[in-house]
């Protein structure tokens, strides 16, 4: 990671704290490796109670899960569409709507294609550590090269309902 890089990162966490601190957060868990902070600890959170989400309790998400593959697969297209059109328009309340809206279906998608939020935050990370910023790789790089991902089946739910 460059010098720039890891002031920058410094910077975010320093500002993470304060903001958490001023939201009446408890200070225990700043730091670099505060894993249940912002929005990674907000994802792992709803990615963790979705284990628990009965038509009872839930019936709007249990129905969501209950939904085929595909089905989930195109909510999460439907939400990042919305995401964009709201910023197209430049309407700042409308984004953060859709935006919490992409990452609920995000989520859910991963929790039907049985990866852990923690996983993705490892391949942020690792992106990061390597381009100096946890942006996407280079499309003349293999993305499928790394042997401890295992592929994904899909499970009994790909069927469409």
């Amino acid at each position: 990671m460059t010098e720039t890089a890891r002031q920058t990162e410094t910077e975010i966490h320093r500002r993470q704290r304060r903001l958490r601190r001023q939201a009446g957060a408890s200070p225990a868990n700043d730091g670099p490796h505060a894993r249940a902070s912002g929005t990674q600890g907000e994802l792992d959170r709803l990615h963790a109670s979705l284990a628990a989400v009965t038509p009872d309790n839930h019936p709007r998400t249990a129905r969501l899960l209950n939904a085929s593959t595909r089905k989930i697969a195109q909510k999460v297209i439907e939400e990042a569409g919305e995401v964009a059109l709201e910023t197209v328009k430049h309407n700042t309340q409308a984004i953060v709507r859709e935006s919490a809206d992409l990452l609920y279906h995000l989520v859910a998608l991963w929790h039907r294609a049985e990866i852990d939020p923690g996983s993705v935050w490892a391949e942020m990370r690792r992106r990061a550590d390597e381009l100096g910023i946890a942006e996407k790789p280079p499309k003349s790089r293999d993305r499928n090269s790394s042997p401890s991902t295992p592929e994904w089946t899909g499970g009994n739910h790909d069927q469409a309902k």
